[in-house]
């Protein structure tokens, strides 16, 4: 009886290797892991002291390195059991549950027409691979030579070139006896009722083979050398063999190069998976065009608990992050989840390698983030949760989110793991003391991520170094004085708005209320509410921004910053609102200088990162100086020079 190619891995798939040989062998507890699906013993077929078989449940292979023997679940019980082949398919079959297939001669038939579409898919490879070494295939190769990829690379992917012509594979195919139905059934032409003559499907684009989990290609996709053709990037349509949802581009290699750590990468497009390669990544896989799908997922848990999901470095990548997220939530449970990790702004997998190297790419693959950070991100980033109906809000989010998740044991940690997050953020109760937030739960992307740390009041986080700083106060009952200080004068001076608007838009401030009676400023700017000073408080009135003018101007006057009030001269206010806003700017760019310089140099604690934090420290301090100087001198002392 001739088994479904389809039956075959599904039973393998369902049963773990180790599981069909644990019986007949005894585990190194040495060099056992049995989390990882990495197993060692004294061989079975040969006698042996020391192990030197090994298995591994994620390729659903073995190989003794002592005699050399090696193969998946059936070889092992037909060539140590002595079964016969059906035998041992029902053996495994019945370990996985699954009811042996009735013979169908129709299904067989099928089978053996599948075999021959395969031959036809390996001769239209070759076809492909020949035109790219032919004069005609000189643009593409200046292409590849270009993105860098050496003719070793294009030879180990089988890259090759689609002729600019309707007919020529189809053609050479026919030349070597290929059917016109099976050309048509493999997808390498455009045909049906409407199209009175089959042309090639792909026509003067650089060829990418896409192949199946036995490393038969099955499909192809086609990168266009015209820059005015519309699709850049086309795939095969789906066929007997190729359904794009269900596979992953390059999914037979990366399975073999996964190494040690047992990690696979899943990235956007077949260049990044190719020049990943190249440099040393054996490991990487790319859907075909499309969002992840669950199918794919699937293939990625079958190869490793925890795969690492990277994404490029722009909103669309951040996007399909989140989609990812969403897709895969519902089907986390214990040794089956992701990571998330996010390219460098305006940069993809390979644009990064041939730029900067590996080691970028490394670094890259190092910081990313477990699923739960990526959804408390999503959810918390550039949010401001300054009130209790805001604050609902987000936890009532969080616990839809993680209802989602189906393994019981799984939601019951996530909804902790977010409560947790929540306490962090939103502080402790009153009457109880204050604990230091998470620094770590709510750590976002090294880019993308809102970075913030600390109660949801909308207060930036700042470091420790930097929270001790008199330069710096942050935002709670009490306004920052500098901050304050602008904003009245602003509203006190309306015509400065027009003067520094650009830098008033995009304003870095701390405290919360503030932010919001500066968003009500550039909204009353907006409407043309902003003419003079009255027509700007009476706009400021209206929306609700009363109680937080009347403390910013009780806070201006008894801190004595009488430019910033209604009876200054404006040419006062100018200078002065000019000496704040430098300040103010070159303290927000200090304190980002400062986090990115803390945190280079707790990952990589080198003399020069030590040397550029204390450089950064010094401004801090210059800078101080000169606000005291301003703050306690040079205010007041012009308000002297005028009594």
């Amino acid at each position: 009886m001739r088994f479904p190619p389809s039956f075959l891995d599904e039973i393998r798939d369902r049963v773990p290797i180790s599981s069909v040989i644990g019986p007949r062998v005894s585990w190194d507890r040495r060099k056992t892991n049995a989390a990882r699906g990495d197993h060692w013993a004294c061989c079975p077929f040969h006698g042996e002291k020391s192990p030197s078989f090994h298995c591994e449940d994620k390729k659903g292979r073995y190989h003794c390195f002592g005699c050399g023997v090696s193969g998946d679940h059936f070889r092992f019980l037909t060539e140590l059991d002595g079964l016969g082949f059906p035998e041992a398919v029902e053996r495994i079959a019945d370990m996985a549950g699954v009811p042996m297939p009735a013979r169908d001669e129709q299904a067989e038939q099928r089978e053996k027409q599948r075999a021959s579409l395969h031959d036809v898919m390996e001769l239209a490879t070759g076809f492909f691979q020949q035109q790219l070494q032919a004069a005609a295939g000189a643009k593409a190769r200046a292409y590849l030579r270009d993105r860098g990829l050496t003719p070793a690379t294009q030879q180990k992917f089988r890259l090759g070139f689609s002729l600019d012509s309707r007919n020529a594979l189809k053609e050479f195919l026919a030349g070597k006896g290929v059917a016109k139905e099976q050309i048509e059934a493999c997808g390498l032409v455009r045909h049906g009722d409407d199209i009175p003559v089959s042309y090639d499907w792909f026509r003067d684009r650089i060829m990418f083979p896409i192949e199946d989990r036995k490393g038969r290609v099955i499909a192809f996709g086609g990168r266009a050398m015209s820059p005015e053709v519309a699709a850049k990037y086309m795939n095969s349509p789906d066929t007997e063999l190729f359904h794009k949802g269900e596979v992953l581009y390059n999914f037979a290699r990366a399975r073999k190069g996964m190494g040690r750590d047992g990690t696979v990468i899943a990235v956007e497009g077949y260049m990044d998976v190719i020049a990943l390669d190249q440099a040393g990544f054996e490991n990487a896989v790319a859907p075909l065009g499309t969002a992840l799908t669950e199918n794919q997922m699937e293939l990625l848990w079958k190869m490793a608990p925890e795969p690492v999901l990277c994404f490029d470095g722009d909103q669309a990548g951040l996007r399909a992050a989140w989609r990812a997220a969403d897709m895969i939530l519902p089907s986390v449970q214990p040794g089956r989840t992701a990571r998330f990790a996010l390219l460098p702004e305006g940069k993809d997998p390979d644009d990064l390698v041939r730029e900067e190297g590996p080691e970028a790419f490394r670094a890259v693959l190092a910081d990313a983030r477990p699923l739960s950070d990526l959804l408390w991100m999503r959810e918390t980033a550039g949010g401001v949760f300054d009130t209790p109906e805001r604050r609902a809000e987000l936890e009532k989010t969080l616990r839809e989110l993680t209802s989602k998740i189906r393994d019981e044991s799984v939601r019951f940690h996530y909804q902790q793991d977010m409560r947790d997050r929540v306490q962090a953020f939103f502080g402790a109760p009153r009457g109880r003391p204050q604990g230091r937030p998470d620094q770590r739960s709510d750590r976002g992307f090294s880019r993308g991520g809102s970075g913030r740390t600390g109660q949801a009041s909308g207060r930036l986080a700042v470091s420790d170094s930097l929270a001790r700083s008199a330069m710096v106060k942050r935002a709670g009952g009490v306004m920052p004085l500098r901050e304050t200080a602008l904003l009245v004068t602003l509203v006190n001076h309306p015509q400065l708005i027009d003067e520094h608007f650009d830098h008033v838009e995009t304003l870095d401030l701390t405290n919360t209320d503030l932010r919001q009676l500066l968003a009500a400023i550039v909204d009353a700017v907006a409407h043309g509410q902003a003419g003079d000073r009255d027509s700007l408080r009476k706009a400021l009135g209206a929306s609700g921004m009363d109680d937080i003018w009347e403390r910013a101007v009780l806070l201006v006057r008894r801190a004595r910053q009488w430019t910033a009030l209604e009876d200054a001269a404006v040419e006062d206010a100018r200078e002065a609102f000019a000496q704040a806003l430098h300040l103010q700017r070159s303290a927000r760019t200090l304190h980002k200088e400062l986090k990115l310089a803390e945190a280079a140099l707790a990952t990589e604690p080198t003399d020069e990162n030590y040397r550029h934090l204390i450089e950064i420290q010094a401004q801090f301090k210059d800078l101080q100086a000169t606000e005291a100087l301003i703050e306690g001198f040079g205010v007041l002392s012009g308000r002297a020079d005028r009594s």
